[in-house]
Formats: structure tokens, C-alpha cells, sequence
């Protein structure tokens, strides 16, 4: 069976680290089956270092890349909405910029996608490591098929973000993303599954490395943090995304983990939410 062109996605802004960037560029440019384009957003004006890395590529590269520099930095969610309207391919697979994919991971979800028409986004489980892949922390595991993903979106996002494939006609229908403050992805993820009913789909395997440290779990905590948790499952519950009962489990539960100290946080996560 043919597998159609894809774009790969990815927004990079200026606290990211330029090794970091170069080994996760590198790890699409190494996939199995090669993509058509690769778009990055500069997410406002980036330091001379992680210019460099991106010019090197687009240098080598000259048809592959499409560049999109915004004037200033406005977060993850308005990027990606804009990368995912230039983007010139209707299959587009989400990189992020400090992670590394293995070589196959882009065949294994175009092909689960030329198999199934239907599906509109199609995830994995993701690999959370320290420094380097070899210091694997834990797996990240989620629910498989459409109707588990439904199920579990009413308490927590069933799709891995940087994990995924998706179809931009799927969530350009969807509204796209939108500046939801740490939460652009399951704002999006639940208009997507919870709204527009679109089936989606979990490969039950470790396609995707995501980095993770002490700052990681560090912007899962605070009274800020706890605060956007609320507001946004409650806006969820008010649509009828979820049941008053799932909207206090959900909200509360997250709540209390928001309030613990960032080492009984982490250990949380790790432990009861992976």
C-alpha cells in the first residue's frame, strides 16, 4: 500500500537548547520513510545559536524545510495553529524540539493511518528519560482503541501530544488550538474526540522519547498551575464534555497533586499517572 507525503511540525523558541534541537531534527531526517517537508515556527526571535542549527539544516536541505519566524514569542498553541494552516500536506506528524523519535516511528503511524481511513489523530506510548535516552525514567502508556480514548478523555488527554499524527483537515474542523495555557493540546484533543466524535488511535508501542527533568514537574505545580486546572476542566464540564463526578475526580485529584512538593509530585506522576 502507498504512504502518503506528511509534514513534520515543530515550534522552537529561545530557551530551547541547540544540541537538543540538532538530535531531535536529526531523528525525523533518519525516519524510515523520509517526509515531504518539515516546517518550524520560530516562536519569536531566537538566540544565534539556535539559528545556526536550523539555517545547517535548511542549507542541507534546501526543498525540505518551510521556515515561518513570528516577530515575538506568543506560546506553543498560537504556533502550531499557524504552522498547521502553512503546512502543505493533509497528513502532518508533531516533533518537539528537545526529543528524539526512533527511525520508524513515522512509517508505523502512516501506515495504521492507510490502513484506517477513519482515524483522525494516532498516537503511541512515550519513553520519558533524563540527559540522555539510555536513562529511561519511565513509559508513558495510554488507552488503544477509539472507544478507551473517548472514555478516558473525560478525565484525562488519552493522546500523547508530541506522539501524534494527525489530520489537518480533522482539527482545522476542529477549531485548531487554541492560547490555553499549558493545556492547548487537550483543549484541542477533546473538541477533537469529545465533540467532533473523530475515532482515534494508540500504538501500543514506545515510538516516541520525551525529555523530562525537574522543571518538568516543576510546571505542573503551584497555585498558577492549580488555577488553570480548574478553570479549564470546569469550561469542559460546562460544554458536557464530562459529568459533575468526572469533573471532581478529575479537577480534584489533579488539585491535590498541584499543592504536593515537586519531589512527592514527581514521584506521584511517575508511580499513579503513567
Amino acid at each position: 500500500m502507498m504512504i502518503k507525503d506528511y509534514s513534520v511540525l515543530m515550534s522552537v523558541y529561545f530557551k530551547e537548547n541547540p544540541e537538543w534541537l540538532s538530535n531531535s531534527i536529526k531523528s525525523m531526517l533518519e525516519q524510515t520513510v523520509f517526509p515531504e517537508e518539515f516546517l518550524i515556527v520560530k516562536d519569536g526571535p531566537l538566540t544565534l545559536e539556535l539559528d545556526a542549527v536550523i539555517e545547517r539544516y535548511v542549507n542541507e536541505y534546501p526543498f525540505l524545510f518551510t521556515i515561518i519566524a513570528l516577530e515575538k514569542n506568543g506560546g506553543l498553541g498560537p504556533a502550531l495553529a499557524l504552522g498547521i494552516k502553512k503546512c502543505r500536506n493533509e497528513l502532518i506528524i508533531r516533533m518537539d524540539s528537545d526529543d528524539y523519535s526512533i527511525p520508524e516511528r513515522c512509517e508505523k503511524l502512516l501506515l495504521v493511518s492507510n490502513e484506517h481511513p477513519e482515524y483522525g489523530v494516532i498516537g503511541s506510548y512515550e519513553v520519558e528519560f533524563e540527559e540522555n535516552t539510555e536513562n529511561i525514567i519511565v513509559i508513558h502508556k495510554v488507552p488503544e482503541t477509539p472507544d478507551e480514548i473517548y472514555k478516558f478523555m473525560k478525565r484525562r488527554c488519552a493522546l500523547l501530544h508530541p506522539t501524534v499524527l494527525y489530520k489537518k483537515s480533522v482539527i482545522l474542523t476542529s477549531g485548531n488550538y487554541q492560547d490555553v495555557y499549558l493545556y492547548e493540546d487537550y483543549d484541542l484533543f477533546m473538541r477533537v474526540v469529545l465533540e467532533q466524535k473523530v475515532k482515534c488511535y494508540n500504538i501500543q508501542e514506545n515510538l516516541y522519547y520525551i525529555r523530562i527533568n525537574n522543571a518538568f514537574f516543576m510546571r505542573r505545580g503551584g497555585i498558577k498551575y492549580l488555577k488553570t486546572v480548574v478553570k479549564f476542566k470546569w469550561r469542559q464540564f460546562k460544554k458536557g464534555y464530562m459529568s459533575l463526578k468526572d469533573f471532581i475526580i478529575s479537577a480534584g485529584g489533579q488539585a491535590v497533586v498541584c499543592l504536593l512538593p515537586n519531589r512527592m509530585r514527581k514521584q506521584f506522576y511517575l508511580k499513579f499517572l503513567r
